[in-house]
């Protein structure tokens, strides 16, 4: 029998335990292709840029 070691890259990748979506049938995480997020209102984003809440602020 022979053990299968996978490199960091391919478990940063393909690691976990998702599950297909039942509306896409997608066995993949989804990369989500956005640049800005809508805040609710400026508590709200001075919350996220402060770190008091847990939210997306900003991506590349």
């Amino acid at each position: 029998m022979t053990t299968s070691s996978k490199h960091p890259e391919t478990i940063g990748l393909h690691g976990g335990d998702y599950r297909s979506d039942p509306a896409t049938t997608s066995v993949a995480v989804p990369i989500y292709q956005t640049t800005s997020y809508q805040f609710n209102n400026t508590d709200h984003a001075a919350n996220l840029f402060a770190l008091k809440e847990f939210g997306n602020i900003y991506t590349r």
